[in-house]
């Protein structure tokens, strides 16, 4: 059964691992997050190289979408609808910011910064860089292929 509005394809049901969380917990825990993106394969080869990186193991694809998902929490990435495309994607704007990942270590901020650099993803905040969130924050901010902002932070 295909999914509704092109989204993931599996709400219907929970799943083991899901099923085996304490309920408390399973009401504390974001379950998904679902974004629309204007290319499919250009936002799926960024996010599964970043998302990889971070524990998260593909989950589902489709023709329309793919999904990653670590522990009970995936991220749903489906193609825009032809017709949309043109207005793009502007954090400013009333809706999503943008993204912010937990990091383990100094390190692993570090060297995502490298990799995202040898890639030519787009840094931000490079003049208060790896300081942008402030001075108790280590992080790097950047941008997904829709100008998405990410943020990998410790702190």
């Amino acid at each position: 059964m295909p999914p509704l509005n092109g989204g993931s394809k599996s709400c219907s049901l929970l799943d083991a691992s899901r099923r085996r969380l304490p309920e408390q917990l399973r009401r504390a825990v974001v379950d998904h997050i679902e974004i629309y993106v204007s290319n499919l394969d250009r936002s799926t080869a960024f996010w599964g190289w970043l998302l990889e990186r971070l524990g998260y193991s593909l989950y589902q694809s489709w023709p329309a979408g793919r999904s990653w998902r670590r522990g009970s929490t995936y991220l749903v990435f489906v193609q825009a609808p032809h017709d949309t495309l043109a207005a793009g994607y502007d954090r400013r704007r009333i809706g999503l910011n943008h993204l912010a990942f937990q990091a383990t270590s100094t390190a692993q901020v570090d060297e995502l910064t490298i990799e995202l650099r040898k890639q030519r993803v787009r840094v931000l905040y490079e003049d208060r860089h790896p300081h942008a969130g402030g001075p108790d924050c280590y992080s790097v901010f950047f941008e997904d292929p829709d100008g998405i902002k990410v943020e990998l932070v410790l702190g």
